[in-house]
This record gives C-alpha cells, structure tokens and sequence, in this order.
C-alpha cells in the first residue's frame, strides 16, 4: 500500500492518493478543485499536480473516494472522472443531504437519488483497488452522510477529527449531531493504537507544516476536543457551545451546490454559461424548512 498526501493551503484540506503499489491501481481521496469566490474562476493547478504524480507513478485511477459533501471547498470529483474514467463514490447518506439543499437552491431538476455518483456506500461495504481491500465505515455527527476509509492500517477520516491542535469538526449543519459525532470517534478510537489516521484539513500557523495524519493513541492522549476519557455529556456541552459562535465557512453555498452533484458544473443557461447560486437575504435552516 502506497499513501502520497497533497495539502491545498486555499482550504486547508488535504488530498490523498492511496494505490495498490504491485497491481498499479489507485484511488484519490476527497479531491480538492480551487475556487475563487470573487471572480467565479476554478484553478486546476492542485489537482493537476495530483494527477501527474499518479500518472509518473504508472498508477491506473479506479476510483474517486469522498468522505462527505463538503462545506469548504469544490470537489473535483467529475473532473477527476471524465479525465480518467474512474469512478466516484459517496455515502448513501448523500441523498438526505441532497434532499435539503435542493431545496436551499431551489435545484428543482437536480435528482436526490445519488444518482450523480457511481456507487453509494453504507457501513461495512468494500472497494476493491487491485489486492487492497477498502472498508467502510459509517461515521455521521459533522454531517449526516459522514463516512471512513479503512484501508490496511490507515484511515481516512474526513472530518469526524483534526489533528490533536484543532479537535474536531462542527456539527451545527444540517443533519449534524454533536452526540453522533462523540460516538463515531469513539468508533475510530476502538481501532488498533498504531491505526493512522489520515485527516481531511489542517491549518498550520506560519513556518509550520501541515500535519496529514496522526496515529488513534496520539488522539485519544491528546486531542484537544475528544480524549480517551472524555465523556459524551461533555463532548457535547463543549461542541454545541463553540458551534453557536462561529461563522458559516466563506465557500458553503458555492460547495455544496457543487459537490452534491458529484463536482458536476450546472448545466449551461441559454448564453453558454453555468451558474451558481446565492439565496438572498434568506437563511440555509429557512430555507430547508421551506420559510418564506
């Protein structure tokens, strides 16, 4: 088993790329394309550099692995597809997620059956990936469609834990549950000790580097937020507490219109050009309980 993991610093999220190094068989892990919100432009130089290092490698892409739909940044997703065929998997979970944003953006023709990506995912399924068996683990509470890659000794969780310094993720968006999310790390922490941990997002201070990955012991001792002894009641006084006072993320509303098709750009209106909305003056829970 071979693991390479790319930082994009835009988003802080981090990109995996794990391969079967024998059969040459490759998988990347919650694919980062850039977007700037002010202009409306994509770069595709981070995903590029992905695809080239699996290129040099002699890798052959089966699949396109995400671990949730994103808050924070553009999956690439389709992009990743229709340049190399692979496929593109998601938790089942996806359709309850799409379910309320379509109806946030009033997305009246887009499907809520996870039709959009290739294979839907639920607790104990495998991927194959040459010899590499790829199991899944449902772990909801960040969000509702909230799932883990458990590949040989490695896990790549998404966002149910940051490294120790930042703790864990907010569960103030829809289908999020701060009781869920204590029960899904303590799933992960049921893992051998030596299990690594393969994060989604890091935010080093300056002249620090981005820590992608950190071992079950290293977490339970010193994770911030969670901790071997940490209780559930605990828990979540401490997450609800710091999710009434932040901000929503800058990306959310690009994102997850995004990214709840597959990284499928809109369909083109009648002048060529796709777009993407912005709700006015109205709020994500407004909207997903249909308040006028």
């Amino acid at each position: 088993m071979e693991i390479q993991s790319f930082h994009e610093p835009q988003s802080g999220t981090w990109t995996h790329l794990l391969a079967d190094g024998v059969e040459q068989r490759a998988a990347i892990i919650d694919p980062v394309l850039v977007f700037d919100s002010v202009s409306g432009l994509v770069g595709t130089t981070f995903i590029d550099n992905v695809l080239n290092e699996a290129s040099q490698a002699g890798y052959e892409l089966e699949w396109v692995l995400e671990t949730h739909a994103h808050a924070d940044h553009l999956t690439a997703a389709d992009l990743i597809r229709r340049r190399t065929g692979a496929k593109v998997a998601c938790s089942a979970g996806i359709c309850g997620v799409q379910e309320n944003f379509v109806r946030v953006f009033n997305m009246t023709d887009t499907e809520t059956d996870g039709s959009q990506f290739d294979r839907l995912l639920k607790e104990g399924d495998v991927i194959k990936l040459g010899s590499l068996d790829i199991r899944v683990m449902e772990t909801p509470g960040h969000t509702g469609d909230s799932i883990v890659y458990l590949a040989g000794n490695a896990a790549f969780i998404g966002d149910t834990l940051f490294a120790p310094a930042f703790g864990s993720a907010r569960c103030d968006f829809p289908g999020g549950d701060a009781g869920k999310l204590y029960d899904s790390i303590m799933k992960l922490y049921q893992l051998p000790a030596d299990t690594l941990l393969y994060l989604c997002h890091d935010y080093p201070k300056d002249g620090q580097e981005a820590v992608c990955r950190v071992s079950v012991e290293e977490s339970m001792k010193t994770n911030i937020h969670l901790r071997a002894e940490t209780s559930r009641e605990e828990f979540i006084a401490m997450r609800t507490g710091r999710d009434s006072q932040l901000n929503l993320p800058k990306l959310i509303l690009p994102s997850l219109q995004f990214n709840i098709a597959g990284g499928a750009a809109p369909d083109s209106e009648s002048n060529g050009v796709s777009y993407l909305r912005t709700p006015f003056n109205r709020t994500i829970e407004e909207l997903i309980k249909g308040e006028s």
